[in-house]
């Protein structure tokens, strides 16, 4: 997956939520390491700094840890952590909207099962 350059979002959020996802879904687990920085702005087309930024956010999250010389590393408890926060964030800021919307447009939660 790579970043898109027609997103709305700026590159920094985007590479967050490549990162987030990527730990969410498993494709790094607690302990792994992470790519390098000059690796994942390779991989992203993104610039090095950028990179760094979304990694020191992760890191003031605790969700990161770096080991001098070594690597970044996924921190102990942070799928789980992250995983709240999304849970959260999609409860408190997205569901709102999509609730209205499905009453709006008639749509039955029954409906949506039926679909899946």
């Amino acid at each position: 997956m790579t970043l898109h350059a027609s997103s709305d979002k700026p590159v920094y959020v985007r590479l967050r939520e490549f990162i987030a996802d990527a730990i969410l879904a498993g494709r790094f687990s607690d302990g792994d390491s992470l790519p390098s920085v000059r690796a994942l702005a390779a991989e992203q087309g993104a610039n090095p700094l950028t990179v760094a930024k979304a990694y020191q956010g992760f890191q003031d999250e605790g969700l990161v840890l770096v080991k001098r010389g070594i690597g970044l590393f996924v921190a102990p408890g942070a799928r789980a952590r992250l995983r709240d926060s999304e849970r959260h964030m999609f409860i408190t800021s997205e569901w709102p909207a999509i609730a209205a919307r499905m009453k709006r447009l008639g749509i039955e939660p029954a409906d949506l099962v039926e679909q899946a």
